[in-house]
């Protein structure tokens, strides 16, 4: 006698495979959140100016463009003309005094210079105590960064201890996802750390 085929059998792959994708989602969802708070973090200090030139230190540098508040970078040119001073080339010759006007004002204390077409952007020479300062502040906003990554650990945690409370997932599937999040935040807040020692070198560069 043939024996007829075992009730549930046919569907427990396809809840093993629901199951999975559902934590890869959390975990999906987890690491959007988390490099959220890098680039937050990128651009945190990219305002904290060091005594050396850097494009990127005008990334937060907005002009006004025929009414529109603008990103810098969309509308010029910036390079590095030496080790502190930044040319910045407008694509229009018009926006001269309107991005001149736009960095002077801005809050990175910095004072350009027009020569001709090209705005002269130089770096002022940072005091010891300035420095100290201004590490002081990146090592607070790293903080800020470690903190919003680990939120976005235990959010994504909760989701999986509430999958595993409905028995939507095994106690081995929770055990899973919670240690593949803890590898994804381990592997971010190292970045948050190497972001750090790349700008208190920067920094403390004389």
């Amino acid at each position: 006698m043939v024996a007829g085929p075992q009730v549930g059998y046919e569907t427990e792959p396809d809840e093993r495979i629901e199951e999975a994708d559902v934590i890869e989602d959390i975990k999906a969802e987890a690491e959007k959140k988390m490099k959220k708070s890098l680039e937050a973090l990128g651009s945190a200090f990219n305002k904290i100016r060091t005594g050396r030139a850097h494009p990127s230190i005008l990334d937060s540098v907005m002009v006004n463009y025929y009414g529109q508040d603008t990103p810098l970078k969309q509308v010029a040119s910036v390079t590095v003309e030496d080790n502190r001073t930044l040319a910045v080339s407008p694509w229009e010759k018009n926006l001269v005094p309107t991005i001149e006007k736009a960095i002077m004002t801005s809050d990175l204390g910095l004072n350009p210079a027009t020569n001709g077409d090209v705005i002269r952007v130089p770096m002022p020479m940072l005091t010891e105590e300035t420095r100290r300062e201004l590490v002081k502040q990146a090592k607070a906003d790293a903080e800020h960064g470690r903190v919003s990554i680990r939120n976005a650990r235990r959010d994504a945690n909760s989701m999986i201890k509430e999958l595993l409370k409905e028995k939507e997932i095994t106690e081995d599937d929770e055990r899973k996802g919670e240690d593949a999040i803890q590898k994804l935040t381990d592997r971010y807040v190292a970045e948050v750390e190497s972001m750090l020692k790349t700008k208190e070198e920067d920094l403390m560069a004389v």
